[in-house]
């Protein structure tokens, strides 16, 4: 997927933002997706507001930040992250999506300022771009 400079400017500038709370606004993004879509708890034995669940809500967002910074070739640098959620943890495809919104409301209810329509729009541009990688090595 190509993005414009404009584009590419409204993800790495949020990131920016956002980067310095991952664990937190990770958290809160799981929180939201768990209770908005209970079926998506199933692959986690994570309970609300625990240790386990900021950990994991940190490495999530952790694994979009460092997608900000290789928006140019997003294939090579989550391929990894690709094959560990096709091959070991056989996530539900369908799963990214509901994810990619949760994660979105988060930024939008912490950066209402900065996370306005062009930021949105290239925001979810950017987490589909991501969740379709990810889903890129299901059968």
């Amino acid at each position: 997927m190509i993005f414009s400079d404009a584009e590419k400017t409204a993800i790495v500038s949020l990131w920016a933002k956002a980067s310095a709370d991952v664990k937190a606004l990770g958290a809160e993004a799981l929180e939201r997706l768990f209770l908005s879509y209970p079926q998506t708890k199933t692959y986690f034995n994570l309970s609300s507001g625990s240790q386990d669940l900021q950990v994991h809500g940190g490495k999530v967002l952790g694994a979009i930040g460092e997608a900000t910074k290789h928006l140019d070739n997003l294939d090579t640098a989550l391929s990894k992250l690709s094959d560990l959620h096709a091959y070991n943890l056989s996530v539900d495809p369908g799963n990214f999506g509901l994810l990619s919104h949760t994660i979105q409301v988060t930024l939008a209810a912490h950066f209402p300022d900065e996370f306005d329509a062009t930021a949105q729009a290239a925001w979810d541009k950017f987490l589909a771009a991501i969740s379709t990688v990810l889903t890129s090595k299901h059968r």
